[in-house]
């Protein structure tokens, strides 16, 4: 899979970043090109393959690795990192708009989003609060189709076409279960540092709005 639209789309948007917000980009790049593409591809390439059941009753097999697995882990953390990059392009399009109106201006219009207008600021809010929610939504996902965060060796299966409970055994649990706890921790990471970056945003903003009022009150 190829990853270059998302590491476009981030370098648009680290530009008009704060500190906290170079952290998020950085650490989404190490999770795309240091675990997906060497790692979590293999682990979870042939699970299906992999996944055996101690009968061979036609379809047995299918049904069972559909009840427990109705979507690929590494499919659903791919749509993951997918949407949870895609409100920074309301960053990226709300500057190309001010660029695009202040083209025949010998100027930067934007250098910071704590100190450029309340548009862009305000934008960038917006786009924080909707990648912490995306996460959130994602980390719920995961919990409510797998049943928690756990990947057991042995799971029971006695769905039809299956004459009874049958034993199905997973293929590489302990790796899978790595991942996903390496999955979930970053998540989390990227959540903190999304609402402290909110955070500290707000809270300079609100500073300014106080020192603003309080200088005009002295005048």
């Amino acid at each position: 899979m190829n990853w270059g639209f998302l590491h476009d789309l981030l370098s648009g948007v680290n530009k008009y970043s704060m500190g906290v917000g170079r952290i998020w980009v950085a650490v989404v790049f190490m999770f795309c090109l240091l675990v997906y593409v060497p790692a979590a591809e293999n682990i979870c390439k042939h699970e299906h393959d992999e996944f055996e059941c101690n009968i061979k009753q036609p379809g047995c097999e299918n049904v069972c690795f559909d009840h427990f697995f109705p979507v690929s882990h590494i499919r659903l953390w791919a749509l993951q990192l997918i949407v949870v990059s895609t409100p920074s392009l309301l960053v990226v399009f709300h500057v190309a708009y001010g660029e695009n109106r202040e083209k025949h201006h010998n100027q930067q219009r934007y250098r910071n989003p704590g100190e450029t207008d309340g548009g862009l600021l305000c934008t960038y809010l917006i786009s924080l609060i909707l990648k912490t929610g995306f996460e959130i939504v994602f980390l719920v996902l995961f919990y409510k189709l797998y049943n928690g965060f756990k990947i057991p060796h042995l799971v029971k299966c006695d769905i039809r076409p299956c004459p009874s409970t049958v034993d199905c055994y997973i293929s590489k649990p302990t790796e899978k279960m790595i991942f996903l706890f390496f999955l979930v921790a970053t998540s989390c990471l990227c959540i903190i540092l999304n609402l402290s970056e909110l955070s500290y945003l707000i809270f300079k903003y609100s500073l300014k709005c106080y020192l603003k009022r309080y200088m005009k009150k002295q005048q």
